[in-house]
């Protein structure tokens, strides 16, 4: 069994030792044995465990969700079904998630086809964001020409 230092784990997972550390105090690492200058140290089950964490946020997991999971896996129960249904759920928000992206996406290619293609003199834009922008800086044209005349 090797005995890693926090650093060292780190270095390994692809991670830093903050995160590391993060982990032990949340309790999806195990406290680990310290060296006699009371250097953290750690085995190579932690090191699977970090791949774990690691690979689980890579599908999208939070936190919460990877220590369920852990805590189904330390009961020696296959975390199979459970699994199926965080990743399940996290699809759904992806659907939705990209949904959102796809009508945000379409508003801006409508924008973007309203726009001229080049500068025009004085504030002719039809722009809804434009037209917004100016009047609540108070740039518009309607405040320029009062200044002026004041």
């Amino acid at each position: 069994m090797s005995q890693l230092t926090v650093s060292k784990l780190a270095r390994r997972a692809g991670t830093s030792a903050d995160t590391l550390r993060y982990y032990e105090r949340i309790g999806l690492l195990p406290e680990p044995e310290r060296s006699p200058s009371g250097y953290r140290l750690y085995g190579d089950a932690a090191a699977e465990r970090v791949q774990f964490i690691k690979r689980a946020q890579r599908f999208g997991l939070r936190l919460e969700e990877i220590a369920e999971l852990l805590q189904v896996r330390e009961r020696g129960l296959c975390p199979c079904g459970h699994t199926r249904r965080l990743l399940e759920r996290r699809m759904e928000e992806m659907d939705r998630e990209m949904e959102t992206l796809a009508r945000l996406r379409a508003d801006i290619s409508q924008m973007v086809d309203e726009l001229p293609t080049q500068d025009v003199e004085g504030w002719q834009c039809a722009s809804d964001l434009i037209q917004i922008r100016a009047k609540s800086t108070g740039e518009g044209p309607e405040n320029q020409q009062k200044e002026r005349s004041v």
